[in-house]
Protein backbone atom coordinates (compact mmCIF):
# COMPACT_ATOMS: atom_id res chain seq x y z
CA UNK A 1 0.00 0.00 0.00
CA UNK A 2 2.89 2.60 0.97
CA UNK A 3 4.29 1.57 -2.32
CA UNK A 4 1.49 2.57 -4.66
CA UNK A 5 1.00 5.38 -2.45
CA UNK A 6 4.83 6.35 -3.21
CA UNK A 7 4.09 5.71 -6.84
CA UNK A 8 0.60 7.87 -7.03
CA UNK A 9 2.26 10.71 -5.48
CA UNK A 10 5.39 10.48 -7.81
CA UNK A 11 3.12 10.51 -10.58
CA UNK A 12 1.22 13.54 -9.66
CA UNK A 13 3.81 15.61 -8.71
CA UNK A 14 5.64 14.94 -12.23
CA UNK A 15 2.41 16.28 -13.88
CA UNK A 16 1.23 19.19 -12.28
CA UNK A 17 5.21 20.18 -12.75
CA UNK A 18 5.52 19.28 -16.29
CA UNK A 19 2.51 21.18 -16.97
CA UNK A 20 3.65 24.78 -16.76
CA UNK A 21 3.28 27.11 -20.17
CA UNK A 22 5.43 29.67 -21.11
CA UNK A 23 5.14 32.61 -22.97
CA UNK A 24 7.33 34.70 -24.77
CA UNK A 25 6.05 38.00 -26.07
CA UNK A 26 8.76 40.67 -27.57
CA UNK A 27 8.53 43.74 -26.09
CA UNK A 28 7.13 47.12 -27.88
CA UNK A 29 9.31 48.76 -30.21
CA UNK A 30 9.21 52.17 -31.05
CA UNK A 31 10.66 54.03 -34.43
CA UNK A 32 11.11 57.35 -35.04
CA UNK A 33 10.75 58.46 -38.31
CA UNK A 34 10.19 61.30 -40.83
CA UNK A 35 8.04 61.24 -44.30
CA UNK A 36 10.06 63.74 -46.95
CA UNK A 37 7.68 66.29 -48.46
CA UNK A 38 7.98 64.78 -51.61
CA UNK A 39 6.51 61.28 -50.48
CA UNK A 40 2.66 63.09 -50.39
CA UNK A 41 0.43 61.85 -53.28
CA UNK A 42 -2.74 62.91 -54.68
CA UNK A 43 -4.98 60.87 -56.58
CA UNK A 44 -8.05 62.98 -56.48
CA UNK A 45 -6.71 66.54 -57.37
CA UNK A 46 -5.83 67.19 -53.73
CA UNK A 47 -8.43 66.18 -51.46
CA UNK A 48 -6.76 63.54 -50.06
CA UNK A 49 -2.62 63.26 -50.07
CA UNK A 50 -0.88 59.37 -49.12
CA UNK A 51 2.86 58.83 -48.01
CA UNK A 52 4.22 55.38 -47.90
CA UNK A 53 6.42 54.58 -44.98
CA UNK A 54 8.48 51.33 -45.26
CA UNK A 55 7.97 49.31 -41.39
CA UNK A 56 10.01 45.85 -42.47
CA UNK A 57 9.31 45.33 -39.00
CA UNK A 58 5.48 44.74 -39.99
CA UNK A 59 5.77 40.86 -40.95
CA UNK A 60 2.83 38.86 -41.84
CA UNK A 61 2.66 37.48 -38.36
CA UNK A 62 2.38 40.95 -36.86
CA UNK A 63 0.01 42.32 -39.26
CA UNK A 64 -2.28 39.71 -38.04
CA UNK A 65 -1.45 39.44 -34.28
CA UNK A 66 0.05 42.91 -33.39
CA UNK A 67 -1.02 46.42 -32.79
CA UNK A 68 0.15 49.70 -34.53
CA UNK A 69 -0.35 52.53 -33.16
CA UNK A 70 1.21 56.14 -34.49
CA UNK A 71 1.81 59.66 -33.56
CA UNK A 72 2.76 63.05 -35.32
CA UNK A 73 5.05 65.39 -34.46
CA UNK A 74 3.36 69.30 -35.90
CA UNK A 75 6.38 70.93 -35.18
CA UNK A 76 5.71 71.68 -31.40
CA UNK A 77 7.70 68.63 -29.64
CA UNK A 78 4.58 67.33 -29.26
CA UNK A 79 3.00 64.04 -30.27
CA UNK A 80 -0.27 63.93 -31.41
CA UNK A 81 -1.85 59.94 -31.83
CA UNK A 82 -3.67 59.28 -35.34
CA UNK A 83 -6.11 59.34 -36.05
CA UNK A 84 -6.53 63.00 -35.30
CA UNK A 85 -7.44 66.05 -36.68
CA UNK A 86 -4.48 69.15 -36.35
CA UNK A 87 -5.83 72.50 -37.79
CA UNK A 88 -8.26 71.22 -40.23
CA UNK A 89 -6.82 68.44 -41.52
CA UNK A 90 -7.69 64.91 -41.08
CA UNK A 91 -4.58 62.79 -40.25
CA UNK A 92 -5.21 58.61 -40.42
CA UNK A 93 -3.24 55.82 -41.27
CA UNK A 94 -3.25 51.82 -42.22
CA UNK A 95 -0.45 49.27 -42.41
CA UNK A 96 0.04 46.38 -44.36
CA UNK A 97 3.15 43.36 -44.57
CA UNK A 98 6.37 45.94 -44.95
CA UNK A 99 4.30 49.17 -44.94
CA UNK A 100 2.58 51.97 -43.00
CA UNK A 101 -0.07 54.25 -45.27
CA UNK A 102 -0.10 57.94 -43.71
CA UNK A 103 -3.78 59.58 -45.01
CA UNK A 104 -4.21 63.53 -45.01
CA UNK A 105 -7.79 65.74 -46.20
CA UNK A 106 -9.32 68.57 -44.86
CA UNK A 107 -11.33 67.34 -41.80
CA UNK A 108 -14.76 68.03 -43.79
CA UNK A 109 -13.67 66.01 -47.23
CA UNK A 110 -14.17 67.79 -49.78
CA UNK A 111 -11.88 70.89 -49.41
CA UNK A 112 -8.65 70.18 -51.28
CA UNK A 113 -5.48 71.02 -49.20
CA UNK A 114 -2.13 71.44 -49.68
CA UNK A 115 0.71 68.85 -49.02
CA UNK A 116 3.54 69.29 -46.56
CA UNK A 117 6.04 71.32 -47.07
CA UNK A 118 8.60 70.07 -44.65
CA UNK A 119 9.50 66.55 -43.22
CA UNK A 120 6.90 65.27 -40.80
CA UNK A 121 7.72 63.33 -38.13
CA UNK A 122 6.36 60.23 -37.34
CA UNK A 123 6.36 57.92 -34.66
CA UNK A 124 5.02 54.28 -34.77
CA UNK A 125 4.77 52.32 -31.65
CA UNK A 126 4.27 48.41 -32.56
CA UNK A 127 2.61 46.41 -29.63
CA UNK A 128 3.05 42.69 -29.50
CA UNK A 129 0.46 40.22 -28.45
CA UNK A 130 0.08 36.91 -28.55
Amino acid sequence: MKKTLTILIAFIAIITTSCTKKYEVTPNQTILTTVPPNAWKTTDGGKTYSATVNMPEIDGYFNQNGAVLVYGNFGNNTWEQFPEVYQGVAYSFSHTIGSLEIDIQNSNGTSTITAPTAAFGLKVVLVDSQ
